[in-house]
C-alpha cells in the first residue's frame, strides 16, 4: 500500500492548508465567541472556500465539480479542520450529500438540484433525520419495534407528499438550501420498512426553520430545528422507492462510505492542531527556570499525543485508500470509533500541558477540547461501537 501522494493530491492539500492559515484561523476564535449561535456563520468565508472548490470538491468533473478521490478528501478535511473543525465540517457536509445526489438521484433530479448547487457559492446542503424521540434508533434499528424511528408523517395527496412534524438538531438546519429528509410513510410496519427519502428545498411551502441550537463546541457548524405544517413536497423529489429509504441497494454506496471517513479525517485535523500548540508552548514557555520541554512529564505527554495522532493519520489514509479501491471493510467504522478516543485524549493532554502555565486557559486550547466532545455523539457512542462490533462478528 503506497501512501505517497500524487501531484493533484498534494495540490489540494496545499490549497486547504493555505486557506486554513490565511482565512480560517484568523477568524476562528472570534466566530466561536459570538453569543447567538445563528450568527456564527461567516458567508464570506464560505464564498471564498467555494470559489476554490471546497464546497463542490466531490462532484464529478463530468457533472461540473472537481471529482477528487477519497484520499484527497481526507487530506483536505484534515487541513481545514486544523484551522477550525466546525468550518471544515460545514464544507464536508456538502460533500456528504452531493455524494448521495450522484449515487441515488435520477438524472432529472440531478438536473434540477445539482446545477443550482454548483452555481451558488452560498448553497449548502443538509439532512433531516433526528427527531425529539428518534435518534440512536435510526442508526441501529430495534427489530420489530413499532414505536421506533422517525415520526415525521408524510401522506400522499395526488402528486405531493404532505408533511407534518418536526426534525431537531439538523446539520445546517437553519442555513441549508436543500435537505435530504427521512420521513415516515407507513406507520403500520416497523420504520425500517416504512420510511421514504425526499429532497426538500428550503423554500418549500409549509416548511419553516425553528431555533438554532446553542452548543459548547462546533459553534460555526449550525444545527437547527425544522418544522413542517402541511408542507407539500412533489413526488418527483422522492429518492428511490416508497418505504425503501433504509433498504440498501446494489448501487454506489459512496455516501455511506464517506460519513465514517469524514469524522475521522476531521478529528485528525484537531489532533494536528493540538500537537502544534503543545509543542510550541513546550519550546517557548519557561516554568521553574527551565523551558517546559525539559520537563519529563511534558515530554511524555507530547510523545503520546504525537503517537496517537500519527496512528490515526495512518488509519485514516488506509481507509481512504480502501474507499478509492472500492474495498468495503469494517475499517471505516473502526477508524471512526478510534478517532473519538484519539481526539478526546489528545486534546485533553494538550490542555494538561497548558495547565502547567497557570492563569486563564488559552481559548484556542479550550476550543479544541469543546469541539472534540461532539465525537462522543457522532462517532463513538455505544450505538456506533455496537454497529461496528456487529459487523466484525457477523
Amino acid at each position: 500500500m503506497d501512501f505517497s501522494l500524487n501531484e493533484e493530491q498534494l495540490e489540494w492539500q496545499m490549497k486547504a492548508r493555505k486557506f486554513a492559515e490565511e482565512e480560517i484561523k484568523p477568524i476562528s476564535l472570534a466566530r466561536d465567541k459570538i453569543a447567538n449561535p445563528a450568527d456564527t456563520i461567516d458567508w464570506e468565508l464560505i464564498k471564498k472556500g467555494s470559489k476554490i472548490g471546497f464546497r463542490t470538491a466531490v462532484v464529478s468533473k463530468e457533472q461540473g465539480g472537481h471529482g477528487i478521490d477519497y484520499v484527497t478528501q481526507a487530506l483536505v478535511m484534515a487541513e481545514l479542520a486544523k484551522g477550525d473543525s466546525a468550518m471544515s465540517k460545514t464544507f464536508s457536509q456538502c460533500w456528504k450529500w452531493s455524494h448521495l445526489i450522484a449515487a441515488a438521484c435520477t438524472d432529472e433530479q440531478r438536473k434540477r438540484f445539482l446545477k443550482p448547487f454548483l452555481d451558488d457559492d452560498t448553497f449548502v446542503l443538509g439532512s433531516g433525520q433526528t427527531e425529539a424521540n428518534s435518534g440512536s434508533d435510526n442508526r441501529m434499528p430495534p427489530v420489530g419495534d413499532m414505536k421506533a424511528g422517525p415520526r415525521l408523517r408524510a401522506e400522499l395527496d395526488g402528486d405531493f407528499w404532505v408533511l407534518n412534524g418536526e426534525k431537531q438538531f439538523i446539520a445546517n438546519g437553519n442555513i441549508a438550501k436543500l435537505f435530504f429528509l427521512t420521513v415516515r410513510t407507513d406507520f403500520s410496519v416497523p420504520f425500517t420498512d416504512g420510511t421514504t427519502s425526499l429532497l426538500v428545498p428550503w423554500d418549500t411551502p409549509g416548511f419553516r426553520r425553528g431555533k438554532c441550537y446553542n452548543k459548547s463546541g462546533w459553534r460555526f457548524y449550525q444545527n437547527g430545528e425544522m418544522i413542517f405544517e402541511n408542507a407539500r413536497v412533489p413526488v418527483s423529489n422522492q429518492i428511490g422507492k416508497t418505504n425503501m429509504a433504509l433498504h440498501k441497494g446494489d448501487g454506489d454506496s459512496s455516501g455511506d462510505m464517506f460519513g465514517d471517513l469524514e469524522l475521522a479525517a476531521n478529528a485528525l485535523g484537531i489532533c494536528d492542531s493540538a500537537c502544534e500548540k503543545a509543542i510550541s508552548l513546550a519550546r517557548n514557555h519557561i516554568s521553574g527556570g527551565d523551558l517546559l520541554k525539559e520537563q519529563q512529564l511534558v515530554r511524555l505527554k507530547i510523545g503520546r499525543m504525537s503517537m496517537l495522532t500519527e496512528a490515526l493519520r495512518s488509519y485514516v489514509l488506509r481507509v481512504a485508500w480502501e474507499h478509492d479501491q472500492r474495498i468495503h471493510s469494517t475499517n471505516a467504522g473502526l477508524v471512526m470509533n478510534l478517532s473519538t478516543d484519539t481526539v478526546q485524549e489528545v486534546t485533553e493532554l494538550c490542555m494538561d500541558i497548558y495547565d502547567n502555565v497557570g492563569g486563564p486557559m488559552d481559548r484556542g486550547v479550550d476550543k479544541l477540547v469543546r469541539d472534540s466532545f461532539i465525537w462522543s455523539h457522532l462517532a463513538g457512542d455505544s450505538v456506533q461501537r455496537l454497529k461496528v462490533a456487529g459487523r466484525i462478528i457477523k
